[in-house]
């Protein structure tokens, strides 16, 4: 046993699976960039040629707000797929920032977790592993975990929640095939803007942030835009949500609002801006899930929103839609559904998809935006 594992086990009864193996010890193994073809990466920008992973134009994070500058670095909503007939899947990782905070296991801010997804089938994803740093860990990191005997093998890898990465090198058999992953139905992202709801603060792993279960359960590509505490709709980043290509937005910023005033001032000229320049792509406004610990004002906020959406509708948009977000948690598990009150859990966040699925189903099947 290692030094390091010993300072974490010694006089404690501790599950072997759960300790954290960090030197791996494969004879045959090679590792590759994901930055290289075949690999593709999903909702980071121009992840081939900057030296990070990140989610927005530097320019775009500046011109936006000093927050937003800091946590468009983080890699939420980061995917890459791949398929192989390795018997096992490692990572060795370079952080700028491994992310820590009280609220958000490291597995979920800082790890990956590993998904196999199906060929055969629109939405059939399975997890497989998940990529779990040590507390200890500080800028590097790696794991090996198995994944079976030889076989062809489809699988996404989602990025961390909260974490500034540099590099991510996938280890495999030196012996096994390497090839490109599954594609997602659409060419155009669904892009997803908003709060901490939206960036992963309180799921218990990356693959359980709302938007990443999206993309499993309807073959999506689905684009997290989310800043925790800064979704504040600021001219520049509507300017660029505005031009980014994209086969429907889904607005859920509110719970960043400083209060009712800010968000009447932001939500209707965000939506009136978004239309100058894409007057048929599917629009949806959800409002927050989490009211109870403010029943009064977060029907001041909804009202808000609500009002946009009737404007819209009389305006003769058809291709507009609203999602009360208090619907999620309605039923016996409302007050089993967040961390905080606040930041959805895991449970949290399966009713939330399951709600934005909804709703994007019905869009789906009123005409093809996916092309």
């Amino acid at each position: 046993m290692s030094e390091e594992k010993k300072l974490f086990t010694e006089g404690v009864e501790v599950d072997k699976n759960m300790i954290i193996e960090t030197k791996i010890e494969k004879d045959d193994i090679r590792f590759y960039d994901v930055r290289k073809p075949p690999f593709d990466v999903y909702g980071l920008y121009e992840y081939r040629t900057e030296p990070i992973f990140h989610r927005l134009p530097t320019e775009v994070g500046e011109a936006t707000s000093a927050g937003v500058a800091k946590l468009e670095r983080e890699c939420a909503g980061g995917r890459v797929r791949f398929c192989t007939d390795s018997p096992y899947v490692a990572i060795s990782v370079e952080y700028e920032k491994l992310g820590r905070n009280s609220h958000t296991p490291l597995e979920a801010s800082g790890g990956f977790d590993l998904y196999e997804d199906y060929p055969n089938g629109l939405s059939k994803s399975r997890f497989a592993k998940a990529f779990q740093p040590p507390y200890s860990t500080e800028l590097t990191y790696e794991q090996c975990v198995d994944v079976g005997a030889p076989k062809l093998r489809y699988f996404t890898l989602n990025f961390p929640l909260h974490s500034v990465v540099k590099n991510v090198y996938i280890g495999l058999s030196d012996q096994a095939t390497l090839g490109g992953g599954l594609r997602y139905r659409n060419r155009r992202p669904v892009v997803v803007y908003g709060s901490s709801i939206v960036h992963g603060t309180g799921p218990s792993r990356p693959g359980l942030a709302y938007t990443n279960m999206l993309t499993r359960r309807m073959n999506l590509d689905v684009r997290n835009i989310g800043f925790s505490g800064r979704a504040k709709a600021e001219e520049a980043i509507v300017n660029y949500l505005s031009e980014m290509e994209m086969s429907i937005f889904v607005c859920d910023y509110d719970h960043n609002a400083p209060n009712v005033d800010h968000l009447r001032a932001t939500h209707l000229p965000m939506y009136k801006r978004f239309r100058e320049s894409q007057p048929d792509t599917p629009y949806v406004m959800i409002s927050r899930p989490d009211v109870l610990i403010n029943p009064a004002g977060a029907a001041r906020l909804r009202d808000v929103i609500v009002d946009t959406f009737r404007y819209a509708r009389e305006q003769g948009d058809k291709n507009v839609y609203y999602i009360d977000g208090e619907s999620f948690f309605l039923g016996k598990v409302e007050e089993d559904c967040t961390i905080d009150r606040i930041h959805p859990n895991d449970m949290g966040n399966s009713l939330m998809a399951d709600g934005v699925e909804h709703t994007l189903r019905l869009i789906l099947a009123k005409g093809n935006y996916l092309d």
